[in-house]
């Protein structure tokens, strides 16, 4: 049964490894800095956003995830600073992870560079007295429900110029794995395991009320088939966007955000799996609540920036 056990939660760790590095939500779209620290404070102003998300409705024990966001440019947009709290549970298995977030913007050619690095820590839990033991003796091995604490660090980059932008990230640049024997996590450093994540868009006017943005997001890890997604948003009178993406993995996201005034947005996804798996469950849900403090006139996405 111990056996048994260790497959198991070394099948489920993987899970929760990859939700952080591979695009399996909608987060990045509106709120690119949970995969890329570059990105902190380029909205202008103090940014706060909760998000909300409930991943494959039906399954018992399916991922939800809950996630703060807050982030703002100082010394005159040079300097941004972030910070992103995440709280996963997949199953009985709860991770939470704090992740800081430092961009410096520098002037190159008609557009700007920015640079940043990111710094946290991730806490993990299983709670084994929530399953339930079927064998004489194997409650011995649901007692045991410690709190992991390792570190977790990023890297990211992007450029924007015009109605165009380009950036790549490291989501993740230490990895773990769990050591049975000693009961703890050990540490990682293996660029061959890193996720390297690009992403690139195009903002295309459409008259004076509406423009018109394709993007694109690339993820790939050596030794690891090439993911990717597809994204087309409609933005109307710079109040309302509405847009599709698909997915590499097997589905197909429809995504609404309305801004209620200047400040105040709202969004709702929806996420339709296609593959064998969504016949077992009803889709993915995803909420946003975003209030910025200083509206920025000049930006050049007003859905990712």
């Amino acid at each position: 049964m111990k056996k048994l056990i260790s497959l198991s939660v070394l099948a489920l760790l993987p899970m929760m490894l990859m939700a952080q590095l591979t695009p399996v939500n909608d987060q990045y779209i509106l709120n690119p800095l949970t995969i890329n620290p570059s990105y902190a404070g380029s909205r202008g102003g103090l940014s706060i956003a909760a998000f909300y998300r409930q991943q494959w409705v039906g399954i018992t024990g399916a991922p939800r995830t809950m996630s703060l966001e807050v982030d703002a440019p100082v010394l005159s947009n040079k300097l941004g600073l972030g910070l992103f709290v995440v709280n996963d549970q997949i199953g009985v298995t709860k991770q939470t992870e704090f992740m800081t977030s430092y961009a410096f913007r520098i002037s190159l050619g008609s557009g700007t560079l920015a640079l940043g690095l990111g710094a946290g820590l991730v806490a993990t839990n299983t709670a084994w007295s929530d399953l339930v033991a079927l064998d004489p003796g194997d409650e011995y091995f649901l007692i045991d429900s410690k709190v992991f604490v390792v570190p977790d660090f990023s890297f990211g980059t992007y450029y924007a110029v015009k109605n165009y932008f380009l950036g790549f990230s490291i989501p993740r640049l230490l990895g773990y794995k769990f050591d049975f024997d000693r009961n703890k996590y050990s540490l990682q450093f293996d660029p061959d395991q890193y996720n390297y994540v690009l992403t690139t868009g195009y903002m295309f006017p459409l008259g004076q009320k509406a423009r018109f943005m394709p993007s694109a997001l690339l993820s790939y890890s050596p030794g690891d088939k090439l993911l990717y997604d597809g994204s087309a948003h409609f933005i109307l009178y710079d109040k309302l966007w509405l847009g599709a993406t698909y997915r590499s993995t097997g589905s197909v996201t429809a995504l609404a955000q309305f801004a209620i005034n200047n400040q105040f947005k709202v969004a709702y996804s929806y996420d339709f799996n296609y593959g064998k798996l969504g016949t077992y469950n009803n889709g993915s849900h995803e909420v946003m609540l975003r209030y910025e403090f200083r509206y920025k006139v000049d930006v050049v996405n007003p859905l990712i920036f």
